[in-house]
């Protein structure tokens, strides 16, 4: 690939790093003149301002063809994308298992006032979450479908996947060090200890999607369905269609039992992750 730079690749992230932080104060600058236009704009903003600008700016600088050094410009296969359905449907016993595991999890005892704080932080961000999804109506559900599925999905991916691991990736580093950095740092962005094992999973995936795809769109189409079976599920439990909380409690076991549906879910999860590797080991 390409570049017009040869700038170090601390250099380049610390670059990329501060275009988002520019991004977000001009985001939070527009989302306080916009508030009286609702929350989906507010969030629509940010996406575009603190995600979507600084990623492509920062890629444009690094190098010649950007949208082709983010893999956005290729199309994604159809065996791509059942893989990504398949493998939403069949993790999601295992992911909601490590999301209760994460949730139950607890600091040392001398580290209770940060524990205090952490789980304060989140309380809030439920809260916030909440009320995002307390959807009625279908308007409102197409609306949340377009900016909490597709928007959120977008703009994350092109700015961790598309241009932070993909940064990386172009350095001495190596692409699974790339992942797996990016992956963290993609979790532990959202400021939720007791959620970061599972985002850090998330982003392990859409990460070697990237990697073994070499097309944007499939993380992008991948995190998409993630977010936007929360909201469907939302509406789905606001209109009793089905229980509160239905998704979240897919597969996980009675108190005290042993998890054997979300072993079996981690089994063939991970069976469909060697197969898609395979698959494109012999496509290369």
């Amino acid at each position: 690939m390409e570049r017009k730079t040869n700038m170090k690749l601390s250099t380049r992230l610390l670059l990329l790093l501060c275009l988002m932080g520019a991004g977000l104060v001009v985001a939070s600058v527009g989302g306080v003149l916009l508030s009286s236009m609702g929350l989906l704009t507010m969030l629509t903003v940010q996406d575009v301002l603190a995600f979507i600008v600084p990623a492509i700016v920062a890629m444009a600088i690094f190098y010649r063809r950007p949208l082709h050094a983010m893999y956005i410009d290729r199309a994604p296969s159809w065996r791509a994308l059942v893989l990504v359905v398949v493998f939403y449907v069949v993790s999601l016993p295992a992911m909601n298992w490590l999301v209760e595991a994460n949730q139950a999890m607890s600091l040392p005892s001398w580290m209770s006032g940060i524990e205090q704080m952490m789980r304060s932080l989140e309380d809030s961000a439920a809260d916030a979450t909440e009320q995002l999804l307390d959807i009625n109506s279908v308007g409102k559900l197409l609306a949340c479908l377009f900016v909490v599925g597709f928007m959120a999905g977008l703009s994350e991916e092109i700015l961790f996947r598309g241009a932070m691991q993909r940064t990386m990736h172009d350095s001495r580093l190596g692409i699974h060090a790339a992942v797996w950095i990016t992956a963290i740092v993609f979790s532990a962005f959202h400021l939720q200890f007791f959620g970061f094992f599972p985002r850090m999973v998330l982003g392990l995936w859409l990460g070697y999607l990237l990697v073994w795809s070499r097309s944007l769109w499939v993380p992008i189409i991948a995190h998409t369905l993630n977010n936007s079976s929360v909201v469907i599920f939302s509406y789905l439990a606001n209109k009793g269609a089905v229980s509160e909380g239905f998704g979240d409690h897919l597969g996980l076991p009675a108190q005290g039992a042993i998890p054997w549906v979300a072993l079996a879910s981690l089994i063939v999860s991970l069976a469909v992750a060697v197969r898609a590797h395979r698959h494109q080991e012999k496509l290369k």
